[in-house]
């Protein structure tokens, strides 16, 4: 069985407007499930290809920060 775990997470959201897309976000990261890990990275992967140079960078500070106050 071929399955490609990007393209079906990229379906299944393919018609969400943004307050749903949000909400899918939100949502995975409230519950904390491990399983919801794969689709937040194939969100950021989204995110992260229509970025430009600077918004990749404050997006790598706001890392960063995050991993510095969950550390600590």
């Amino acid at each position: 069985m071929d399955l490609n775990l990007r393209k079906a997470i990229v379906s299944n959201i393919a018609s969400n407007d943004q307050e749903q897309l949000e909400a899918t976000i939100v949502d995975a990261i409230q519950k904390g499930e491990e399983k919801m890990l794969p689709g937040l990275g194939v969100l950021f992967e989204l995110i992260w290809k229509q970025s430009g140079e600077q918004e990749k960078q404050e997006m790598i500070g706001a890392l960063e920060q995050g991993v510095k106050q969950a550390t600590s």
